[in-house]
């Protein structure tokens, strides 16, 4: 009876230290969260945010996957340790590519700056030329008006481009191009009614 009590024991004592032996993974952990930090230093945050925006959602994961083992009584970290490797993995090999993704969206912005101006330029070309009629002058006028506040915009689109908050900037210089393209079409659209509606003179 003694040896069955003694053997109990022993086996109760060998479950328990198997069940205590496994730690969370801290070293991974700390590595994998070290690693995307430098991404976000390197400029991911700017012009990766996708690509940060999973490495967080996998750093996640993988912490969740770390409290799922802390509620069992035997635990496995394995699986915590292989997510937080490849959470660095991939953020070392972001890293690299920052540079190019840095000037692609520059050159994005730039060209949506650029078609933004040649929107505005264009708006105003044809109000220029629209004829202001009594029923038309005020509008005309709200129109100018309302170019003058996306020439304004532009400023801002400059201020974010010397920031290098490059998406930002494409983004308020595409909306600065659609609303001018806009305003032009509703002019060219008046001055074809107004055309329409002249006399036209018969050939002799």
């Amino acid at each position: 009876m003694r040896r069955v009590a003694r053997y109990a024991v022993l086996v109760a004592a060998g479950v328990l230290a198997v069940a205590g032996c496994s730690s969370p993974p801290a070293q991974e952990m700390d590595a994998a969260k070290a690693s995307v930090q430098g991404a976000v230093t390197a400029g991911a945050e700017r012009y990766a945010p996708e690509d940060l925006k999973k490495l967080n959602s996998q750093l996640a994961a993988a912490n969740d996957e770390i409290k799922t083992q802390d509620g069992k009584f035997f635990k496995s970290y394995d699986k915590a340790k292989e997510m937080f490797a490849k959470v660095k993995a991939d953020a070392d090999a972001l890293k690299p590519t920052l540079a190019t993704k840095k000037d692609e969206a520059k050159k994005n912005a730039e060209a949506a700056q650029s078609a933004a101006k040649a929107a505005i330029e264009e708006a105003n070309a044809l109000l220029a030329k629209a004829p202001a009629g009594k029923d038309s002058r005020a509008e005309l006028e709200a129109m100018k008006a309302d170019v003058k506040g996306l020439a304004d915009g532009l400023a801002e689109v400059d201020k974010l481009m010397a920031s290098e908050d490059f998406a930002p900037a494409t983004d308020k210089a595409k909306a600065i191009g659609e609303k001018a393209a806009a305003v032009s079409a509703q002019v060219k659209q008046a001055m074809e009614k107004v055309a329409a509606a002249k006399p036209k003179t018969k050939k002799k």
